[in-house]
């Protein structure tokens, strides 16, 4: 049997027999960790503590710190959560559905309404297993196996989804005699849960857990009543298209109603836009709506779209793009690594911004600048804008949500809008799907068709795109008037082949590899959809090209 050489973390050089499992060289040369051991790495490769040796290299652990290890720490709590309620109420039906505010919200559907007397005592039974600190065993099954297990389960949500898995054998874990397929990697153990809170949230609840910035504790509890109710929102949606998971989206695509379902989709979307342009129209003392939202969102299309409904209402659209209002390069403030901070909302000349709107909104004629991006400085070309008396000044940008970028203007004056594509499908009922993925596989397609980046560079800025998204969007959409949900159903179906075409080209040796690995399985998951069904009106076109409103 071969041997292989390790250079662990702590310093220490070992050689291993191939097919040691990961847990027994934790627990032989790594006895005292300041964190829990969540999984391991191996080069870039992370692994499970029950996986075996089959290399040499360099061996590091794995905490919550690391965003895979948290990840893996979330779900190991949702499968002992899963666990409890089938314990407390065997015929019950549990549903992970989506993330809010640091946590995971879900229900359970059981006949009655839940109580939150009910989620005390699930709380208790969940605290009981991990504390009897029960191995987690993970196996390979083949996909007959698993239906059988599902069929005794009755969970038809993921006998839709191994339906259309291409593979002959599934990798299930079991958790004392509880069966289960997840989408990503499992903890070695329950005892692994030091820290976690379940809480009542009608009509379902919330679990908690640490975050990376709050390992030691869970972070604080934040009210997100608005961005509850567009979920909530997205939940009837899904009922109306009759898809609340992949395996039935994909049902819909095999038998033919994928085309009805697109025309309904879109037909939904095109009806929020229209009432949110009726809410802006019945402000009469409306003058400037803002629109925010995180990178990915559809923001450009959604604005055009807007424009033609407040059109329809009598009003006339006057877009004005806050890239022409940056300072001069010299005076771009800096991040903590010394680049330049264009991000940041002080990166725009605020005083020159608030007085041109105030100019306008008094019936003003103004001169509007324009940033020459190649020389980093503002110019002047003799661009003119007045605003006619029925006309509404659109502003699209990270910022629009935040007081300090229209601080001069009144507050009755301004309508607020945060956009963001939030997931209205899950993989099954246990595997839910994150809205960062749909994002980021939407930046990697449009900047792959449209601006030259490899999947590789897009998944190496995503880390700094969502830490400027945290400082400056996240913290102020609840300050919205509205929200809405850019997300399509159908969309992964039609991103999938692009996003296929650049994740395959990142190699091993990638600091993203397992990223792109994971997105990879991900989207596999789906049928494809050909793009000559998407309308040319649509926001996905934003990202894959053949918009009405705009070229690449």
């Amino acid at each position: 049997m071969e041997s292989y050489n390790l250079n662990l973390s702590n310093g220490e050089q070992i050689s291993v027999e191939e097919g040691t499992e990961i847990y027994t060289i934790v627990k032989k040369y790594y006895d005292n960790t300041d964190f829990p051991v969540i999984m391991a790495k191996l080069n870039e490769d992370y692994l499970e503590l029950t996986s075996k040796i089959e290399a040499g290299g360099n061996f590091s652990l794995v905490g919550i710190s690391d965003k895979v290890g948290m990840k893996t720490y979330s779900r190991t709590l949702q499968f002992i959560l899963i666990k409890a309620v089938r314990e407390l109420f065997p015929e019950a039906e549990i549903t992970i559905e989506h993330s809010i505010n640091k946590g995971i919200y879900g229900e359970i559907h059981k006949g009655t309404d839940l109580t939150e007397d009910e989620i005390h005592k699930i709380k208790d039974k969940m605290i009981e297993i991990i504390k009897k600190d029960i191995s987690i065993r993970k196996s390979s099954i083949t996909r007959e196996e698993a239906l059988k297990i599902f069929k005794s389960y009755n969970m038809k949500d993921k006998e839709r989804l191994i339906k259309y898995v291409n593979t002959d054998r599934l990798k299930m874990y079991e958790l004392d005699g509880i069966y289960d397929y997840f989408y990503g990697a499992m903890a070695y153990s329950t005892g692994i849960i030091y820290l976690f809170d379940l809480i009542f949230y009608n009509p379902g609840f919330i679990l908690r857990f640490p975050t990376d910035k709050y390992i030691n504790e869970l972070p604080p509890f934040i009210e997100y009543q608005k961005l509850f109710k567009i979920f909530r929102e997205t939940e009837r949606w899904g009922n109306i298209l009759e898809v609340g998971d992949v395996g039935g989206l994909n049902d819909k695509v095999e038998n033919g109603d994928i085309i009805n379902l697109i025309r309904v989709a879109e037909a939904l979307h095109e009806k929020k836009i229209a009432y949110i342009a009726d809410m802006i129209s019945e402000r009469e003392n409306v003058k400037i709506v803002l629109i925010a939202g995180p990178s990915s969102s559809g923001k450009t299309t959604f604005s055009k779209r807007l424009g033609i409904q407040l059109r329809v209402n009598g009003l006339v659209p006057i877009p004005i793009s806050l890239d022409d209002y940056f300072v001069d390069r010299a005076h771009t403030p800096k991040d903590e690594s010394g680049d330049y901070d264009f991000e940041s909302i002080y990166a725009l000349d605020l005083k020159l911004f608030n007085e041109n709107l105030e100019s306008l909104m008094r019936g003003e004629e103004v001169e509007i600048p324009n940033f020459n991006f190649k020389t980093g400085s503002r110019e002047y070309t003799g661009e003119k804008l007045r605003i006619p008396k029925n006309g509404v000044v659109v502003i699209e940008g990270i910022h629009g949500l935040n007081e300090m970028l229209t601080f001069s203007i009144p507050k009755e004056n301004k309508f607020k809008i945060y956009i963001s594509a939030l997931t209205q499908l899950n993989l099954d009922n246990h595997n839910r799907i994150h809205t960062t993925d749909v994002r980021i596989i939407r930046r990697i397609v449009r900047d792959f068709l449209s601006r030259g980046y490899g999947g590789e560079e897009t998944l190496n800025m995503w880390p700094s795109i969502k830490r400027g998204e945290e400082k400056n969007i996240f913290v102020f959409q609840e300050q919205a008037d509205v929200m809405f949900n850019s997300n399509i159903v159908y969309e992964l179906c039609v991103l999938k082949k692009f996003a296929l075409e650049e994740l395959g080209k990142i190699k091993i040796d990638s600091p993203v590899f397992y990223e792109a690995k994971r997105l990879i399985t991900f989207l596999n998951f789906f049928k494809e959809v050909d793009t000559k069904y998407v309308p040319d009106n649509s926001i996905l076109r934003e990202f894959i090209g053949g918009s009405c409103f705009y070229k690449y």
